[in-house]
């Protein structure tokens, strides 16, 4: 009669101790959890060094543009070099052209600048061999709808204008999140070749010219506009976070590096702990025998 409390003890402490016993994680999880944790290191510390690529290249593009935009002006590509004309490569380059200007196609763009909103006035520059290139002469702080009424003479014959200022590439896509109509002469952008078909000019350049302080002010006494348009208001700048996407995915290379250690670290432990239980078990198995 003894016998049967002893041994429903005995086998619920044995069920008890076996109960305590921790489980460890299976190979294949464990295979899994660490081919996971080496996939996005691996792929966290290849964007992060794509972004160190794309900062170079940012340095090097801004440098670049300094470079053009400080340097003496030269003439600007002719119809030849149109076809090649890419922002890369000229944009923001410093230019310097003569010819006529044709005010009667002046076309107001919407702007918003330092002095406030108002308008970019782009007038075509007929130049001495025929060809066309638009000239933003610069701001003036009135609405765009009034000055699109506005009818003005073009320059006469044999007075040229000299302008210094920026190459600028078209801007088709619109502006202030509207796009251009051309039919109601609304712009909200510089697309040059919009603008062209809109008033019917031939052979004009894909891009314009932002011209300068300088040049504005010398061409505002004789052009023929109610209010002078202010120049050189041109904003060159560049969106670069390169450096701060590349700590960010770095840090995140980091972070699955460092749960994959806490994970080997983790499953270490954790075996070492079921050994302990398991060796307590049997010593415990043993002293009830």
């Amino acid at each position: 009669m003894s016998q049967t409390p002893i041994n429903g003890v005995k086998q619920g402490k044995e069920s008890g101790a076996a109960q305590a016993v921790p489980v460890s994680r299976t190979k294949a999880s464990l295979l899994l959890l660490t081919l996971l944790a080496g996939f996005f290191f691996l792929v966290f510390a290849a964007l992060g060094s794509w972004q160190v690529y794309r900062l170079q290249w940012k340095l090097d593009l801004i440098a670049k543009v300094d470079a053009r935009v400080h340097a003496a002006p030269v003439a600007p590509p002719g119809p030849a070099l149109w076809p090649q004309v890419s922002a890369q490569r000229d944009e923001y380059k410093r230019v310097l052209l003569t010819g006529r200007y044709l005010y009667s196609k002046t076309v107001p763009v919407q702007a918003s600048t330092d002095l406030g909103s108002g308008a970019w006035l782009l007038t075509p520059l007929q130049l001495a061999d025929g060809e066309v290139v638009l000239v933003n002469r610069g701001f003036v702080g009135v609405s765009p709808l009034k000055l699109a009424e506005a009818s003005l003479a073009d320059a006469p014959a044999g007075q040229n204008a000299e302008v210094t200022g920026l190459l600028r590439m078209s801007e088709p896509k619109g502006g202030f999140l509207r796009s251009n109509d051309a039919a109601q002469n609304r712009w909200y952008s510089r697309d040059v070749q919009a603008i062209a078909q809109a008033k019917g000019l031939t052979s004009v350049a894909p891009y314009f010219v932002d011209a300068d302080k300088a040049s504005a002010e010398a061409n505002a006494a004789v052009a023929p506009d109610a209010q002078k348009p202010v120049g050189g208001l041109t904003v060159i700048a560049f969106h670069n976070s390169h450096l701060i996407y590349a700590l960010t995915w770095y840090a995140l290379a980091l972070m699955s590096l460092g749960a994959g250690y806490w994970l080997i670290r983790d499953e270490r432990r954790w075996r070492e702990r079921i050994r302990q239980a398991q060796s307590q078990s049997q010593s415990q198995s043993q002293s009830q025998d």
